[in-house]
């Protein structure tokens, strides 16, 4: 799993810019609530897990050999805590939800995970990764996974 102190440092260090935090993710998560999935797009609704209430927030969906991922480019975030706290969550688009149960990935298992989310989505979130891409080697993508948590996502059984 990630160490939560170098993946907090990263957080603190790369905040979203004013475009992205005030119209893209907006604009993406209406469009998701909507029932309109934008290259994957779905809205995360976890515990809190101080609170316990639901949050809710914008994420993208990989797919990648058969499973699904959320991977927080942003580092640490705080779904990322709530979703590592709860081991579960549930997956929105428009009225339809899918609840999941959620496994953290070591970081040597990160790098194919990575590269494959950054060529999906390096235009919106390439600069939370350091100026790594999906083009890197392996040992660069190494580098970074410890700041960058990944989850399995898996249904959840009824």
């Amino acid at each position: 799993m990630a160490d939560p102190g170098a993946a907090g440092a990263h957080f603190a260090r790369k905040q979203p810019g004013w475009f992205t935090k005030n119209v893209f993710n907006r604009i993406v998560a209406g469009l998701t609530r909507l029932g309109a999935s934008v290259m994957g797009s779905r809205v995360l609704e976890v515990r809190g897990r101080t609170s316990g209430a639901p949050r809710r927030t914008p994420v993208n969906v990989l797919e990648f050999e058969g499973e699904r991922y959320l991977v927080s480019p942003r580092g640490d975030t705080q779904w990322a805590r709530n979703l590592r706290a709860a081991g579960e969550g549930r997956l929105l688009v428009g009225r339809r939800s899918e609840p999941f149960r959620a496994t953290e990935l070591a970081d040597e298992d990160k790098p194919p995970l990575l590269r494959a989310y950054l060529k999906r989505w390096a235009f919106e979130v390439g600069a939370f990764f350091d100026g790594v891409g999906a083009d890197a080697s392996d040992e660069e993508l190494r580098d970074i996974a410890p700041r960058h948590p990944v989850f399995r996502v898996s249904r959840a059984e009824r």
